[in-house]
């Protein structure tokens, strides 16, 4: 029988909610966060009940603001950003280096939130913490080039990204675009991090940088947050929905755009024989339930080698850890090593279920369906948003899973036999964020990769949104506006040369770095 399993000592939602209020107490308040604008912690909007998905604990959801109120701050912000943007660069540089000081200070805290939040295992959350304070490192070490001829934008950055990575694309960029000059506005994720992002915030807040933090829906806010003529750039990163709404507003507008959006990102496989190199690989790209943007849920196969495929995919999947991410066996215990814990929410599980569900009704094959006995849990915890690997061959048509990124463990194969099915099958989503072309043939890679319609491919290893100098965008309707990465977020949150065409993809022009 295997252990029975307790919660890590020190690790309760309590603990780490305490631990909030004792470090900024401005900011959080009895069980509720506040909005930050005006420079003041505010005790406005509705805020609306939330549960973690790791077990269904209460967790304090966003205060949400109406639309006028959230109008006032962004005006507030542009009066911050008009002070803000004549600071000397030095100045800015000491103060977001005391705030990366203070992030450092509190890491564990905000990995356990994000344990909490958005159910995140300890090592991957930990991960998240610090490629965002090592990130914004790098740039403070070398802005003073970066900004040379380059003035900050005439109003504020409007900041508005998804739940699954807080601190190291989030707040890594609010603590850039403040670094170049900037005054900078965050909407919180509606579906978690909340806590995280405001203790974040409460401590940049504290060192003098000019944050805005506010809450709300999406189609309340989008005129403040997108439309507002105070707005100097809108950044996103979400889905391809909400963002081809965003997109409109701001072509109307032709303001400065930076809208990262999901694509089905693939893994190709051709005249390929290095399967112990797969099998490795496998397990790893299940990390944090393959909720990522640059996750790979789609594999395209040659046919004659699926056999082989197999071989080292199936016994790959079966490794894949899941459970509690707090779970041990004794208190003191390290927290357990997992590849993914739970879900955003157990309506994501059920909606992952159903597709799966309704895609073998209509003729996929399921190869591999996990399941959550093998799961580290705690006795008669609540799993409803935990959902094991799942395994489709050639899903319909008809199903989303066919063509759209599922955000969650769900692996679709596609069987093709010839270099133009290959390429069709890896362009399904009309662009993607990354891609791999796994080939033992250097020359088929170098003839082929420049067609697949990902911004970055990779031979036979997985690419990722990267770090520091390493440029990042996404081709088709994965992305719109300026491309970033590098010197390239400083360039697209900041003015040049009159006639300045920075490299990304605009309404009038597709420009490659």
């Amino acid at each position: 029988m295997p252990p029975t399993l307790t919660l890590k000592a020190r690790t309760s939602w309590s603990d780490a909610w305490q631990r909030c209020v004792a470090i900024a107490p401005q900011a959080f308040r009895d069980d509720r966060v506040l909005n930050l604008w005006d420079s003041t912690w505010q005790a406005d909007g509705r805020a609306l009940p939330a549960a973690s998905p790791v077990d269904q604990t209460p967790v304090a959801g966003p205060p949400r603001l109406d639309p006028d109120t959230a109008q006032r701050a962004v005006r507030a912000a542009l009066d911050q950003h008009r002070a803000w943007r004549h600071i000397a660069v030095g100045e800015r540089r000491a103060r977001v280096a005391a705030t990366l000081d203070a992030l450092t200070q509190h890491r564990e805290l905000l990995a356990l939130l994000l344990v909490w939040e958005i159910g995140k295992p300890w090592r991957l959350a930990q991960a998240d913490v610090d490629r965002a304070i090592d990130g914004v490192r790098w740039y403070v070490d070398g802005i003073e080039a970066m900004l040379e001829d380059r003035v900050p934008l005439d109003g504020p950055v409007s900041n508005i990204a998804s739940w699954n990575y807080p601190m190291s694309v989030l707040v890594h960029a609010m603590l850039v675009q403040a670094l170049a000059g900037n005054a900078v506005i965050a909407k919180a994720p509606t579906d978690g991090g909340v806590s995280c992002l405001t203790l974040a915030c409460a401590l940049a807040a504290r060192e003098g940088i000019p944050v805005t933090l506010v809450s709300g829906s999406g189609g309340q806010l989008t005129k403040p947050l997108v439309r507002a003529p105070e707005i100097g750039c809108v950044s996103f990163v979400g889905g391809r929905d909400t963002g081809a709404a965003v997109a409109t507003a701001v072509a109307d507008l032709g303001k400065r755009h930076i809208l990262e959006q999901e694509g089905l990102n693939t893994w190709g496989i051709w005249n390929f024989s290095d399967w112990d190199r797969l099998a490795a690989t496998v397990p790893k790209l299940f990390d944090y339930g393959k909720q990522r943007c640059t996750a790979y849920p789609r594999f395209v196969v040659q046919r004659c080698l699926f056999n082989d495929f197999l071989d080292a995919y199936l016994p790959a999947v079966r490794t894949v850890r899941i459970g509690h991410p707090l779970a041990v066996e004794q208190r003191d215990d390290p927290c357990p090593d997992l590849d993914y814990g739970p879900l955003i929410s157990a309506a994501k599980a059920k909606e992952l279920n159903d597709q799966v569900a309704e895609a073998v009704d209509r003729g996929a094959v399921p190869l591999h369906r996990g399941t959550l006995e093998d799961g580290r849990f705690l006795p008669g915890q609540d799993t409803s948003a935990y959902l094991p690997p799942v395994t489709l061959l050639n899903p319909p048509p008809s199903s989303p899973l066919h063509h759209a990124e599922p955000f969650g463990p769900v692996d679709t194969i596609v069987l093709v036999d010839t270099e133009a099915e290959l390429l069709a099958a890896m362009n399904a989503s009309n662009g993607a964020l990354v891609a791999t072309l796994a080939t033992d043939d250097r020359s088929v890679y170098e003839r082929l990769a420049p067609q697949v319609r990902a911004f970055k491919v990779g031979h036979g290893t997985a690419r990722s949104r990267g770090d520091r100098d390493e440029l990042f965008g996404g081709f088709g309707a994965s992305w719109r506006g300026a491309f970033v990465g590098g010197e390239l977020l400083v360039r697209a949150v900041t003015q040049g040369a009159r006639g300045e065409r920075l490299p990304g993809n605009f309404p009038e022009y597709q420009l490659m770095p």
